[in-house]
């Protein structure tokens, strides 16, 4: 480690020497200068120096363009990407240039090899998993890719080649920096070209591992797939602070499998309890994990990409294993407290608004549609929404629709007999003895029958059922001021449950419910990508949680 000391100081010497003199000496003169993270040096503004505690500016005189100058004069050739560093160093150096392409601008960015930083995901470097890292400009990518570079050529003696843009990973110059190890690096001449010579690295070298800074076009996310599927490990950084940002980022999606839209057939969509059309992964994803690094010391990490982007786009929440260092130096980890999902299509929720009127136009995500819920007391339905789920049978559901717009009262079409409270059908279906009937009846679940298929008949049906269900107290506001408290309690029964059930129990019943909150129940299962069912008979009916 002294070795190590010794040579960052080396370094940071070497950029302090290419910085204007009066810049350099108040630099060296401060005694946080081993944190330094970048120096920002524009045309007609005063010199900062940004630091972990904050912004500091270094001197009262404006920056000159002998200052530029000088300082450009110093450094190796700027790339087509404007960065250029310091020969065996891991500094980057970025211009900023006016329209006739002369420097106006630098920005210094101070590069440490900083060892021991991969200790918190050694396990997953050294699996052979290909291995994406997320997170904010400065958060430490490139330090922990560079760091994998030299645990997996010295450490596991494996063959790793580093595929170098901008020469941030190795340093500038031909010999590339000791802080990569054993490892092979290939220059890239311009952005461009990275893709093409990630090619080239599997082609040309018989790598193990390759390891690539910054993958930010659909070039190179399609070599990166190439580069998989050869059977190499796979290394990589990407734009992005999260997995939810990358999943919906069109440019590279497809490196955890793309997203598509799929039109889904109607027993497939009322099994889902989702609309017909809904996003699901495309391929095989190119990354095994997905890293977010969230600061210098704790990460997340998504392990099992295919199955976590295929829970998070069906719109249930996911749950990232997090990993931080104490201050012993120790890992640990934990469950991430659930993420909901945005990508669910048309969800239902327990509050939405009363409609009524003549002009209104029934809500169609109101209408058959189920998908997953937020829960709490927020969650508390309007006094007259009686959260009715009818299962028709011979009844034109635009025909319930319109009437329940003229009556003003919201009900909902149930896809399947089971998550249906009442049937509706009509006297000539229900002499007929179909099935259908017969198990309704045997589950406890009311048959309304309908003299005949009519609107006058169908609004006749909800006004009698709205005040049987109002007078009995079956709608979600009975119980009075106690409904949101009983509502939250059983909701927390559920989430509970349904915890221990991921943890590792087969099953559990909960406490008896009406059929609104074992519907929210439901959903809460479903939320958690587990099953449930209702058992036993009203009032004793209950839901039950169990691993599919």
């Amino acid at each position: 480690m002294a070795i190590a000391e010794d040579l960052l100081q080396k370094e940071l010497g070497q950029l302090l020497d290419i910085l204007p003199p009066r810049v350099a000496d108040k630099l060296r003169a401060r005694e946080d200068v081993d944190e330094l993270l970048e120096v920002v040096l524009d045309l007609g503004r005063v010199p900062e120096a940004r630091f972990p505690s904050g912004d500091v500016a270094l001197d009262d005189q404006d920056v000159t363009r002998e200052d530029l100058e000088n300082l450009v004069s110093r450094l190796g050739e700027f790339g087509d990407d404007n960065r250029a560093g310091i020969e065996r160093t891991l500094h980057r150096i970025s211009a900023m240039r006016n329209r006739k392409g002369q420097v106006i601008g630098i920005t210094c960015r101070v590069g440490r090899a900083v060892f021991g930083t991969i200790k918190i995901i050694e396990d997953l470097a050294f699996s052979g998993k290909n291995i994406l890292l997320l997170g904010r400009p400065g958060v430490g990518k490139t330090t922990m890719l560079r760091e994998m570079a030299r645990v997996l050529s010295e450490d596991a003696k494996k063959r790793v080649v580093i595929v170098d843009t901008s020469n941030e990973i190795a340093g500038d110059g031909d010999v590339p920096h000791r802080a990569i190890g054993r490892s092979r690096r290939m220059q890239v001449t311009t952005p461009a070209h990275q893709h093409g010579v990630m090619i080239e690295a599997v082609e040309n070298h018989m790598p193990e591992v390759i390891i690539i800074d910054e993958m930010g076009t659909e070039l190179e996310a399609a070599a990166a797939r190439t580069i998989a599927e050869r059977g190499v490990q796979l290394i990589a950084t990407a734009h992005g602070n999260t997995l939810d940002n990358l999943v919906m980022n069109p440019t590279l999606s497809d490196l955890v499998g793309g997203v598509q839209s799929v039109t889904l057939g109607d027993q497939e969509a009322r099994h889902r309890g989702t609309q017909k059309t809904v996003l699901e992964r495309k391929a095989p994803p190119t990354f095994d994990v997905v890293v977010e690094i969230q600061d210098w010391s704790r990460l997340a990490v998504h392990d099992g990409v295919a199955h976590v982007v295929d829970q998070w786009l069906r719109g249930y929440p996911v749950a990232p294993e997090v990993r931080w260092l104490d201050e012993e130096g120790q890992v640990n980890r934990n469950k991430e407290p659930a993420r909901p999902s945005e990508a669910s299509l048309a969800p239902w929720r327990p509050d939405q608004p009363k409609r009524s009127g003549r002009n209104r136009q029934p809500d169609q995500q109101q209408m058959g549609q189920v998908g997953p819920a937020s829960f709490g007391p927020e969650a508390e339905p309007d006094a007259n929404d009686l959260d009715l789920r009818v299962f028709l049978f011979g009844v034109g559901r635009d025909k319930l629709e319109a009437a329940g717009v003229e009556a003003g009262v919201p009900v909902q079409v149930a896809n399947e007999l089971r998550r249906a409270d009442v049937v509706l059908t009509t006297k000539t279906h229900y002499r007929r003895g179909s099935q259908l009937v017969r198990t309704a009846e045997s589950t406890g679940t009311p048959v309304y029958v309908l003299r005949k298929n009519t609107m006058p008949q169908v609004q006749e049906f909800l006004q009698t059922i709205s005040k049987e269900w109002r007078d009995n107290g079956m709608g979600p506001r009975s119980g009075g001021e106690d409904y949101k408290a009983t509502l939250e309690q059983a909701m927390q029964e559920a989430e509970d449950a349904a915890q221990r059930v991921l943890s590792g129990e087969f099953s559990i019943q909960l406490a008896p419910q009406r059929s609104y909150v074992r519907r929210l129940q439901h959903m809460l299962a479903q939320r958690y990508n587990l099953a449930s069912t209702s058992k036993g008979r009203d009032p004793a009916r209950a839901v039950l949680l169990y691993k599919p």
